[in-house]
């Protein structure tokens, strides 16, 4: 392999790599990413066997065709301090040679043909959804996502494809967030997805993509990537009997006096008292240290008894940063049940602490 690359290009191609590569192991395969140069095109792969990028590119002079596997760290940081302008790389004798000007790299190679098959999403069954609408919601949702629960399906998040619509949902079992898209399809399925590989499909995709699905991977394809993920094997609770069926007092809310009274509070404590008067809302610390947080907001509640819940700051904080409106609905039934966030289609159900 001989080619001639604009540094922009490739470095932008690497940093998008690195979130796939395998980092505690050095001696794996995949801490290298897969290059491929043919068909007058440069192409990246990188995966740790989880998660997996391929990208292309056309803007190269290749003069040899060729594939190499290099570690992707390492090649990053060569093409950072390099200049601005084109780079060169060949490869001779199972050595990757990188080049620009006087200066002069090489890098150690694995064998590529030993580099991971990436999954291919032909002929495989399509899930058809706008792209605003998949990562809308799943920037939604990735907040109540679980990490290192010994469940596998809690550490991702449950897309549930129903005839005329999507539902997302996550737990970490203290709360449950769920986005309804109304959405055609001639399957029903549900499948599960990582965190990891939620956090990096909103940082790549914002233009039309298209999803494809088999019984362990899942593929988005756009025009710049091809990324797949393994589907988490498990059952995912059975979300729809969490969300309270009947809500004896519903509020209006304004979000922002809200985050206001809230972040004030978390100053000394993340736990939160919040008390609904007649005609104003409290809000104070739960600390165990000999130290208090209040504040006050007027606001007619309407309620003719003052009622009580507390809760994490962080769960209401949360669902208050993933909405756009300027105003919220929250459903209460009694201080020490369940409770219900809402924005349009957008519903967070939270278990109070109980005090």
């Amino acid at each position: 392999m001989k080619i001639t690359v604009s540094k922009s290009i490739i470095e932008n191609m690497l940093i998008h790599a690195q979130p796939f590569l395998e980092k505690k192991d050095t001696s794996q395969i995949t801490s290298h990413v897969y290059l491929n140069a043919s068909n007058s095109k440069l192409t990246i792969k990188a995966t740790d066997n989880e998660i997996g990028l391929l990208m292309s590119t056309k803007n190269i002079n290749i003069q040899e065709d060729g594939n190499v596997t290099a570690n992707g760290k390492k090649i990053l940081d060569i093409v950072k301090i390099l200049k601005d302008g084109n780079i060169n790389l060949e490869v001779k004798k199972d050595v990757l040679y990188i080049s620009q000007s006087h200066s002069k790299f090489k890098l150690p190679t694995f064998a590529y043909n030993e580099f991971p098959e990436f999954p291919s999403y032909e002929g495989k069954p399509r899930i058809s959804i706008n792209s605003n609408s998949l990562i809308d919601s799943l920037k939604k949702i990735t907040p109540s996502i679980d990490t290192n629960n010994p469940k596998f399906e809690l550490n991702g998040a449950l897309i549930d494809i129903k005839k005329d619509s999507i539902n997302f949902a996550s737990t970490d079992t203290r709360r449950l967030a769920v986005v309804n898209v109304e959405n055609q399809s001639s399957t029903e399925i549900s499948i599960i997805l990582p965190k990891k590989a939620i956090v990096e499909i909103q940082k790549l995709f914002f233009n039309d993509i298209e999803l494809y699905y088999d019984e362990t991977n899942l593929i988005i394809h756009s025009d710049q990537y091809t990324f797949f993920t393994k589907l988490i094997n498990g059952k995912f609770p059975e979300y729809s009997r969490i969300i309270p069926k009947e809500i004896s007092k519903n509020l209006v809310l304004p979000k922002a006096i809200m985050i206001d009274s809230i972040k004030q509070i978390t100053t000394i404590s993340t736990d939160v008292k919040i008390t609904f008067l007649n005609d104003s809302i409290t809000f104070e610390s739960l600390s165990d240290d000999n130290i208090e947080a209040k504040t006050e907001i007027n606001f007619n509640t309407g309620f003719s008894e003052p009622f009580t819940i507390a809760i994490n700051s962080r769960y209401l904080l949360d669902f208050l940063n993933s909405i756009n409106s300027s105003e919220f609905n929250i459903g209460l039934n009694e201080g020490n049940l369940p409770f219900i966030l809402s924005d349009n289609n957008f519903k967070t159900i939270v278990m109070p602490i109980v005090i």
